[in-house]
């Protein structure tokens, strides 16, 4: 007698080499593979029973589960293209496609949902190769053509790659660009902060833990490392990762293997790991805050993002995009700033980089009430003189290696002068305190919102707070 055929679905979803869930006849979430955990932030324990369209958010045509109904009732798989917003409100470029299952006596059962990330397919097909402006990585100076030039020779190979540059330099852009043009393009792309937890918190975080391990651990997690198997694991904040996670980290670079948080058996892995850091590292290896093998496991490849004041050249075309961008998403028509306002943002030295520059930008359009942005619609900080010195740079050039004595054709070095400099870093604590208020008050005392408008997490966000002296 032939025996029934019961596949294990969660394997058979594993072996889809994209983003995959089945639901069931009522569209709610019976199971998903690793991949679509990846790009939607969610993992596949917390949103079994949940709707489909709650948790894979799209312009697809699939609001309250049109799409779904339509594949349904007819029978027919069905392919459109748009964007998903994942949990961390990340839009991405996908190719949907929606399949309808039966059971073997043929009734409809459920469906399959395959979400496959296009994004790198995209921009090919409109330029005929990367658009990195589409990512908000612009740049004509020749110290960014530089960056850009390196790319292509980042995404070739799987060796490690170390990022730095001060904060809001795009140093995560950057990873992310280097992920979608490299082999791994189909596979995660995860990034982790390795400030924003606690060591426990961050161990469990990315090795994942077994259930029992510790108080509150009712259930296996795994961690960033499993989910970003055959993918891109993104480090950023290296410098400010713990000691004892450093050896852990650098066995696993080493080994390719970890064990979880309160675990016995081994877990393999194929990661190619991006790290990233605001830091000087090699200041840091100095006073042993920073494991000195770990700094030469990480720095195969380096690549330096220099900061805004040393592009003054792209100031210019980064206020445009920024412009368009907001007026576009706000539906205002501005068309330009006023001569005295372009004067006083060129004159500005952006301590805060791409992220502070667009910060003011998005400011200015938000309270802008004519045609052009004035002077006195710019933030008032930025006119404030002791504002505009020049940030601290004492660690730019002790980020990695003393660059007069470094053979390392690849790296993308930038040195200045650090002569006669002053201390500024009370005035950049002044300017940051600052830019917080702001944003509180700009979304109502909301922090979710708040650290979306500086390009923070909400846990960098209450860092900043405590640090500034903003909480009780």
């Amino acid at each position: 007698m032939k025996q029934p055929f019961h596949p294990d679905i969660s394997m058979l979803l594993e072996g889809i080499p994209h983003p995959a869930m089945l639901l069931n006849i009522g569209f709610k979430i019976m199971a998903m593979n690793r991949l679509m955990e990846a790009m939607t932030g969610y993992a596949r324990q917390r949103v079994t029973g949940i709707y489909g369209e709650f948790v894979v958010r799209s312009n697809t045509g699939n609001a309250r589960g049109q799409l779904y109904s339509s594949v349904l009732q007819s029978g027919e798989a069905t392919t459109v293209t748009g964007d998903i917003l994942n949990c961390y409100r990340r839009k991405i470029p996908v190719q949907y496609t929606v399949s309808m299952l039966r059971e073997e006596a043929g009734d409809r059962c459920g469906l399959l949902v395959i979400a496959e990330n296009i994004a790198s397919r995209k921009e090919h097909a409109t330029t005929g190769k990367h658009d990195f402006n589409a990512i908000e990585l612009i740049g004509y100076s020749p110290k960014m053509q530089k960056v850009f030039d390196m790319i292509p020779l980042l995404a070739q190979t799987d060796a490690s790659v170390l990022l730095t540059g001060e904060t809001g330099t795009g140093k995560d852009k950057i990873a992310e660009v280097v992920h979608q043009q490299s082999s791994r393009a189909r596979f995660p792309f995860i990034k982790v902060n390795c400030g924003a937890l606690p060591l426990g918190l961050l161990e469990s975080e990315l090795f994942g833990h077994v259930k029992g391990a510790f108080t509150g651990a009712s259930r296996n997690k795994p961690g960033m490392f499993k989910l970003a198997d055959k993918g891109t694991l993104f480090l950023t904040e290296i410098g400010d990762m713990p000691l004892p996670l450093q050896v852990k980290l650098l066995s696993v670079l080493d080994d390719k293997k970890f064990v979880p948080v309160g675990g016995e058996e081994t877990v393999s892995v194929d990661v190619r790991i991006i790290a990233a850091t605001h830091r000087p590292l090699r200041q840091q290896v100095r006073s042993n805050t920073f494991r000195e093998d770990l700094f030469y496991r990480l720095n195969v490849l380096h690549v330096h993002l220099p900061p805004l004041r040393e592009r003054e050249s792209d100031v210019r075309y980064l206020l445009d995009h920024f412009l368009q961008k907001f007026t576009g998403a706000l539906g205002k028509n501005i068309v330009g700033f006023t001569p005295a306002a372009m004067q006083s943002l060129l004159g500005y030295q952006f301590p805060g980089n791409i992220r502070e520059l667009s910060n003011i930008v998005e400011y200015a359009v938000n309270i802008c009430k004519r045609k052009k942005i004035s002077k006195d619609q710019l933030p008032p900080y930025i006119f404030e003189k002791q504002q505009r010195l020049q940030p601290d740079k004492s660690h730019q050039d002790n980020f990695l290696v003393d660059h007069e004595n470094t053979d390392e054709p690849q790296s993308v070095v930038s040195r200045s002068d650090t002569s006669n400099r002053p201390d500024t870093s009370n005035r950049w604590l002044d300017i940051e305190r600052q830019m917080i208020i702001d944003a509180l008050k700009e979304q109502g005392g909301n922090r979710t919102r708040a650290a979306q408008n500086l390009g923070w997490g909400r846990m960098k966000l209450w860092r900043k707070m405590k640090q500034n002296g903003l909480l009780e």
